[in-house]
């Protein structure tokens, strides 16, 4: 695995979504670093990124979990980030964000307004969601990192860029009013 300053030179073969997540970037301005790896479905091989991520960044760099959510009726749907190593309890942030039975949301919806499939949640599907259907819920442990890491909306290929830069110009350009929880 290399770490690569900016877009893949070559986009053959890569995917519509994962070329619009970059287009996003280079028109925000965000200096961003990439790697290309295979399908990451254990833990042992997001270690191995996460290692390839963190190079020459001191506190290291760890992709955040991206739970996407929904309420019982299926009706409010929200994206959660939060650290890959901080548990999650329900009952905590349905008790913050005033829903309560909040589950997973089904696959079809996740395609639907994020144009993701399971395994590549990440926040920069919210650029799919011209709806404003999803809710964006951050940990705000995750915000305490200078880098922030997640996939370009598909899970062979993981990003890093500042986090000030995810705050400051991805969110807002996405316009998702992200929604700051403590878990």
């Amino acid at each position: 695995m290399e770490l690569i300053k900016g877009r893949p030179e070559d986009v053959t073969g890569r995917l519509d979504k994962e070329i619009r997540v970059y287009d996003l970037l280079d028109s925000l301005g965000v200096a961003y670093e990439r790697i290309d790896h295979e399908a990451a479905m254990t833990m042992e091989a997001c270690e191995e990124i996460d290692r390839t991520l963190s190079e020459g960044v001191e506190e290291g760099v760890t992709i955040c979990k991206n739970l996407f959510l929904c309420n019982r009726q299926e009706t409010d749907f929200y994206l959660l980030l939060i650290p890959g190593d901080k548990p999650f309890k329900t009952k905590y942030l349905s008790a913050q964000i005033g829903s309560s039975r909040l589950s997973f949301a089904k696959p079809e919806y996740m395609e639907k307004y994020l144009d993701i499939t399971p395994g590549s949640v990440s926040v920069m599907g919210l650029m799919n969601d011209s709806e404003k259907k999803v809710r964006l819920l951050i940990d705000e442990d995750v915000l305490s990192n200078e880098y922030f890491a997640c996939h370009p909306c598909i899970n062979t290929s993981s990003l890093r860029f500042l986090t000030k830069e995810l705050i400051e110009k991805v969110i807002p350009a996405m316009e998702h009013e992200p929604v700051m929880v403590k878990l």
